[in-house]
């Protein structure tokens, strides 16, 4: 009986900080819709997610460090989306990942799009973008292959890209999203030469 009481009360406090912790990221994910992380406070979250700050307190440290949960799970989340295309080399199905994950940036309103937005953290954008041009098979896509004997332009032409990516992606959220899925993602192939330039030989 003891046992079973232990079990009962051990799945109710899963669900109760399961809760918790979704009450403080969507709160957190409300507030960064028009300011970024610097001006969001602990008073303002707990307030919002109608959350104790002694219960805040609990599960995160500070404001940063429950960003930080966020990002990380966003991660892991496109993580899936690229082992799916691990395999997959063609120009092709290079742009089919991309409108893939632009498709499920534009289906999470709630959390991808005011993260990739101008009130994200920079640094969460561009190690989410590349992640993308990290894998060996893709690099070869959005690299020119002609610098490959130099490391220092082959970084330059990934700064470009990621750098690029971001901002095409921040013009694309603050304009409701005006261009479609597929169009954006062949946008997002061929901001780089090297990637336009294999998709141009594959047509």
């Amino acid at each position: 009986m003891k046992n079973m009481e232990a079990a009962a009360t051990s799945a109710k406090d899963g669900r109760k900080t399961r809760y918790t912790r979704k009450a403080l990221q969507d709160s957190l994910i409300e507030l960064m819709k028009s300011k970024s992380i610097v001006r969001v406070t602990i008073k303002e979250l707990c307030d919002l997610a109608d959350i104790s700050r002694s219960t805040f307190y609990l599960h995160y440290s500070n404001q940063y460090d429950l960003l930080k949960q966020i990002e990380e799970e966003t991660i892991a989340y496109f993580e899936d989306i690229l082992k799916k295309f691990d395999k997959r080399r063609s120009a092709r199905e290079i742009t089919q990942m991309v409108e893939e994950i632009v498709r499920n940036i534009a289906d999470n309103s709630n959390s991808i799009q005011v993260l990739l937005s101008e009130n994200g953290d920079i640094n969460f954008q561009e190690r989410f973008f590349r992640r993308f041009t990290s894998k060996t098979h893709l690099v070869n896509y959005f690299i020119d292959p002609a610098f490959n004997d130099v490391p220092e332009i082959g970084e330059y032409y990934l700064v470009y890209v990621v750098k690029g990516s971001i901002a095409l992606m921040q013009h694309w959220l603050k304009n409701n999203m005006d261009l479609s899925v597929p169009t954006l993602a062949k946008m997002l192939v061929q901001l780089s030469p090297a990637a336009s330039r294999v998709a141009n030989c594959s047509a």
